[in-house]
């Protein structure tokens, strides 16, 4: 492991850690307000500064992760999930009069969905189901699939015209278990990878759409929503949205190091 890949690994250790108990690091309240204490700066009784109703940046932060990293991680196993459905209906048909259509309308759907930016996708999502966490969960979840589908897709057309899974074919094994057997477990095999990079991608755009009011709602300790309600006093307390907007690009961050320090790995046993 290299040294970035280190850090990076602590830093989302730290995140997963702060996710899953927000005491051990910041015992406090993150709802509790204290008018006299409003924006204090960053000092010893408040690492991170205060916000409008005194609440501590630091322990809103710190419970914030829960909520950011779950919404992330929620919405990639959506993204997976469909994209492998989508992914294996379209490359697993064969040369099938059944197959050439699932592939043929799989694609032109994939298609469509790329010609969208995949913010813009997920805001079309929103406006239908409305704001919220669990909507901005689902949209970008939705937003996501695509791209999971397209390399499922062709890793899954890959692995199919492979020497192993031809003589499977050739021995009379049935379709359901040669893909259960042969294809899924040695096609599925980058999408773990893309699965950890498109973790931070997923934090950063949930944390995106609460930052314009269709995610988590105020005064929710989810990092966008911070943002979102610091951006008001950004000239007069900078901490307010200094500190959340770091937390995003820090977990992404370390999320992509690792992706990618897994997807060099995986290049190197290939």
């Amino acid at each position: 492991m290299t040294a970035p890949e280190a850090v990076a690994g602590l830093a989302l250790a730290l995140v997963v850690l702060a996710a899953l108990a927000p005491q051990v690091l910041a015992p406090g309240d993150p709802l509790a307000i204290s008018p006299a204490d409003a924006f204090t700066a960053p000092s010893l009784a408040h690492p991170f500064g205060t916000d409008e109703s005194g609440r501590g940046i630091w322990t809103r932060v710190v419970h914030g992760a829960g909520a950011s990293l779950s919404i992330g991680a929620a919405a990639t196993l959506i993204g997976t999930g469909l994209g492998v459905l989508l992914g294996v209906a379209a490359g697993f048909g064969g040369g099938r009069l059944p197959g050439r259509i699932a592939d043929v309308g799989v694609s032109r759907l994939l298609e469509v969905l790329f010609a969208l930016p995949g913010l813009l996708l997920a805001l079309v999502v929103i406006a239908f189901t409305g704001p919220g966490a669990v909507p901005a969960t689902i949209a970008v979840g939705l937003a996501t699939a695509p791209g999971y589908a397209r390399i499922v897709r062709s890793q899954v057309v890959r692995v199919r015209r492979s020497a192993m899974v031809e003589a499977a074919v050739v021995l009379g094994r049935r379709p359901r278990t040669v893909l259960l057997r042969h294809v899924l477990p040695n096609a599925l095999a980058p999408v773990v990878v893309l699965a950890t990079l498109g973790l931070g991608q997923a934090v950063v755009w949930a944390s995106s759409l609460s930052y314009l009011g269709l995610g988590a709602p105020p005064p929710a300790p989810e990092w966008g929503a911070m943002l979102s309600a610091g951006r008001t006093y950004a000239t007069t307390a900078w901490w307010m949205t200094v500190f959340p907007g770091l937390a995003v690009v820090v977990t992404a961050a370390a999320a992509t190091v690792l992706g990618r320090g897994f997807a060099r790995r995986g290049n190197d046993v290939a």
